[in-house]
């Protein structure tokens, strides 16, 4: 099991680039593979959207929550370390032009030295998608389309893709990736449709708020999807949020998660320090490897 951390929204100051710095050196220092940063583009006060991930239907992630781009924030994080991944868990891929998204995440890959997660999702919130100028009706579609077109620009050395959202012909995108095949796509959401697309597409699928049973259902629809379209399953790694717990831990291990993503129990980096050290000691130190 490998083991990340999640950026600390709501505990500390994350536009603060000391605080950033010291945050993620910590997580390097105590033993982490990978910190991740989550996205919103804009936050609506007044939305309608349900918020799939809670009862109430509301997002902890208000409009006061403080949000750096998680591209932009995982650079200055790769700047101040040397070794920790860095995910984004998740960006809204149908909000971004994809000519564009792939240059940015090529870029920040090589000068990371390859250690991008590229967690992409559809996203929930309509009133974001329609701020951003996007159909949120077509997102799925061009979710497919957009990974398919950035594989292109980082894999030929001259690219070409046609879809029914985006195209283009013998174009040039500079620099490849630092990883050969590419940066490591991980698909994220909750329903079988994002099980679906992680099973055909995916290089990892990051099942959101889903636990138990429902885990297991929506991994034997992801599982099925790959085989559909011949490819391994067991290729495909699995990476879910959970309690910093032993027993939560050893039941994701049982269920085939390869990388469990932990979030932070304090903004004070020196209590941080604290919890970390003893959930790394109690828990991640037995289970990884």
């Amino acid at each position: 099991m490998k083991f990340g951390i999640m950026a600390p929204y709501q505990q500390g100051p994350l536009e603060d680039g000391n605080y950033t710095r010291k945050f993620g050196q910590l997580a390097e220092e105590i033993g982490f593979e990978s910190i991740w940063a989550v996205d919103h583009a804009v936050m609506c006060p007044d939305y309608e959207s349900r918020y799939p991930y809670d009862a109430s239907g509301r997002s902890p992630f208000h409009e006061n929550v403080i949000q750096p781009d998680p591209l932009t924030w995982l650079g200055w994080v790769a700047a101040q370390t040397q070794k920790i991944k860095l995910g984004t868990g998740i960006l809204i891929l149908p909000l971004r032009n994809p000519v564009v998204l792939a240059k940015t995440v090529a870029s920040l890959d090589r000068l990371s030295g390859g250690r991008l997660l590229l967690g992409v999702g559809v996203g929930w919130v309509r009133e974001e998608a329609e701020a951003a100028g996007t159909d949120f009706s077509t997102r799925g579609k061009r979710c497919d389309e957009y990974i398919e077109a950035m594989r292109a620009l980082w894999r030929e050395p001259v690219s070409s893709y046609k879809g029914n959202h985006v195209a283009f012909q013998r174009v040039v995108s500079q620099p490849k990736p630092a990883q050969q095949a590419g940066v490591p796509i991980l698909i994220g959401g909750h329903s079988e449709a994002a099980a679906r697309r992680a099973g055909r597409l995916g290089d990892g699928f990051y099942p959101l708020g889903v636990f138990g049973e429902e885990l297991d259902a929506l991994l034997a629809v992801m599982r099925e999807a790959a085989r559909d379209a011949g490819r391994d399953p067991a290729e495909i790694e699995v990476t879910a949020v959970g309690a910093p717990q032993k027993a939560f831990a050893e039941s994701l291990v049982a269920q085939g998660v390869k990388r469990m993503l932990i979030s932070p129990s304090s903004g004070d980096l020196d209590k941080l320090r604290d919890d970390l050290e003893r959930f790394w000691k109690e828990i991640a130190e037995p289970l990884s490897g």
